[in-house]
């Protein structure tokens, strides 16, 4: 069995860059679910609203991931999971006993804020709103890269070696 790997942080910290650098230096099967993606299942939200349908979709993604890790998949979850849901990701994985990496991306606040700003997809020029869910990923403290200036693909050779080590694991 292999593990699921959550590769989490704050809109803008580059998950999905780094997520594919990752994929592509992975020595063996390896499944990626790009979170974003599961925004477009939902058709209608009936009034839930962002924040109940964002908890159901986090839920959905770690389930997915699931029957990957079991059939000896490393399973990568790029989405912004903050450490606050850690624990209904550990219910999840828990009915199979699938270990969980969690892997955090936590550029400088003004990186993220260029980034965001910068999609040519999804562009989000004011970063206020989302300011609370960055300032969230500070409780994940022994997950976090903090790296303003390194190529994805530095920042991918140091999470792979990380994960091998079980820097990321959680308990």
């Amino acid at each position: 069995m292999k593990p699921i790997i959550i590769l989490s942080g704050p809109v803008g910290a580059g998950k999905t860059t780094v997520a594919r650098e990752l994929v592509a230096a992975s020595p063996g099967p390896m499944a990626y679910i790009e979170g974003d993606v599961f925004w477009s299942f939902i058709a209608k939200d009936g009034g839930r609203g962002r924040h109940r349908s964002f908890r159901m979709i986090m839920t959905a993604m770690t389930a997915a991931a699931v029957p990957y890790a079991v059939a000896d998949y490393e399973a990568l979850v790029d989405f912004s999971i903050p450490p606050w849901y850690l624990d209904a990701v550990r219910k999840v994985a828990k009915v199979r006993d699938v270990p969980v990496d969690y892997v955090v991306l936590q550029p400088s606040e003004t990186v993220c804020a260029a980034r965001a700003a910068g999609r040519s997809e999804g562009k989000i020029a004011d970063y206020g709103p989302y300011r609370d869910l960055y300032a969230d990923f500070a409780a994940a403290e022994g997950h976090v890269v903090h790296d303003d200036e390194s190529s994805a693909a530095v920042v991918s050779a140091r999470i792979r070696e990380g994960l091998d080590a079980g820097q990321f694991r959680l308990g």
